[in-house]
């Protein structure tokens, strides 16, 4: 794993491909002639504002766990690590890029959200492999115990699937 891959992951790949979509998405939205999602501008901020919130909250937490010195040095599993196996990309891509769709007030950004959820499910897999091949038995130990926690446990459901 080079330094690039052990900071930054499937991100930047995973960000461009996104934003690509969003640009996509905008130049559709007028074409597609799809109704708007809320009428109200106050809740269309508030829902923003609240997954921004979220977001940050799951970064800052990211960060402390595994502070960008350590990344791809050490297994963590602890922390935001204990429910989530890539919480950054969480923050982003589960609860931001739907933020962002009300907020912009148009089906064809919820559609675009959805299509990079399993863009990001696609992507990720990159890192699972460099995953698993950096900390072969712990990262597969680690994998198990998650998705026996997610399969058998209701205390925490944040975007709990193979990938994250």
């Amino acid at each position: 794993m080079n330094t690039y891959e052990r900071i930054f992951g499937a991100g930047p790949r995973g960000l461009l491909i996104s934003l690509a979509l969003l640009a996509l998405a905008w130049q559709l939205e007028s074409l597609a002639g799809l109704p708007i999602i809320i009428a109200s501008f106050f809740a269309r901020w508030a829902v923003f504002v609240l997954t921004l919130v979220g977001a940050v909250f799951v970064v800052v937490w990211s960060i402390k766990s595994l502070p960008p010195a350590k990344r791809g040095k050490k297994l963590i599993t602890n922390g935001v690590y204990r429910y989530l196996r890539h919480p950054l990309y969480a923050a982003f891509v589960s609860c931001l890029n739907f933020g962002l769709a009300v907020l912009l007030n148009n089906w064809i950004y919820m559609i675009w959200a959805v299509l990079v959820h399993g863009i990001w499910h696609w992507n990720i897999e990159s890192e699972e492999k460099l995953m698993r091949w950096e900390f072969p038995t712990e990262y597969e130990e680690y994998c198990q115990i998650r998705d026996f926690q997610r399969k058998n446990h209701s205390k925490i459901k944040l975007n709990c699937n193979k990938y994250q």
